[in-house]
């Protein structure tokens, strides 16, 4: 069901503002992972001494859940302590999770081709982000088949280093691409906490949760989902013609 509460304010005496840069996450917003991420973090703690089923395991792998949409090395540095042990964890996390990839263990979420490319031919430009490593998210697309799906791409990496919830992947598609005049003409769509926040810090005019992910409705609208949606399905319908609120 499609929840369209906006909680931002716009001047309705003046035109409408376009809203031709829409930045999409991966995981749980496009894509079906299927678990993945706790499979592939279970595989990179197991190979750090963390033993499965101890409370050890189960303290960190709550803290990846509760992180989702948090760059991955960041979330590896928080739960690992230092720099080294951090990349250790990272590298083997980015290991399993291309083997469960290439495995043929993610898929599009309903609608999501069609999504983009709708939005696409409106004459709109759609920006793919992850939390996670170039070389993953290549992994994702390659299997996916949808290296030319979006206009651009884009990892922590491309942006300086900083994931979500920082709003620097946001303010490169902004840059980047070109596609509007202010960045409060953008467009932000995740499934968790942590996409509303970079959003929200980006600037983003519509920065929208959709419950086919991580977070519940509750977690996205307390960290500043302005709309609520069912699924990626119903982007187009909430932004309406090309140009226009």
């Amino acid at each position: 069901m499609t929840d369209t509460e906006n909680n931002s304010t716009t001047d309705s005496t003046g035109p409408a503002p376009r809203r031709d840069l829409v930045v999409l996450d991966m995981a749980g917003t496009t894509v079906a992972d299927g678990g993945l991420v706790e499979r592939a973090f279970e595989r990179a703690a197991e190979s750090l001494g963390v033993e499965p089923g101890s409370a050890d395991h189960a303290d960190k792998l709550r803290y990846v859940r509760d992180t989702m949409g948090e760059s991955k090395i960041s979330v590896f540095r928080h739960l690992f302590g230092t720099p080294e042990l951090a990349r250790r964890a990272n590298a083997a996390f980015e290991e399993a999770y291309g083997e469960l990839v290439d495995g043929g263990l993610v898929a599009p979420l309903p609608g999501a081709r069609e999504t983009i490319e709708r939005l696409r031919g409106e004459g709109r430009t759609v920006v793919l982000t992850t939390g996670f490593a170039r070389v993953t998210q290549d992994a994702i697309l390659d299997a996916l088949g949808w290296r030319d799906l979006a206009d651009l791409t884009l990892c922590p990496a491309d942006a300086g280093g900083r994931g979500r919830p920082y709003p620097d992947m946001v303010l490169a598609a902004f840059l980047r691409t070109g596609a509007v005049a202010d960045v409060r003409e953008a467009v932000v769509v995740g499934d968790t906490a942590y996409d509303m926040l970079s959003g929200r810090r980006a600037g983003a005019g519509i920065v929208a949760g959709v419950l086919t992910g991580a977070h519940d409705r509750a977690a996205l609208t307390a960290h500043g989902a302005t709309h609520v949606l069912g699924s990626i399905a119903e982007l187009p319908a909430l932004l309406g013609p090309a140009g226009a609120a």
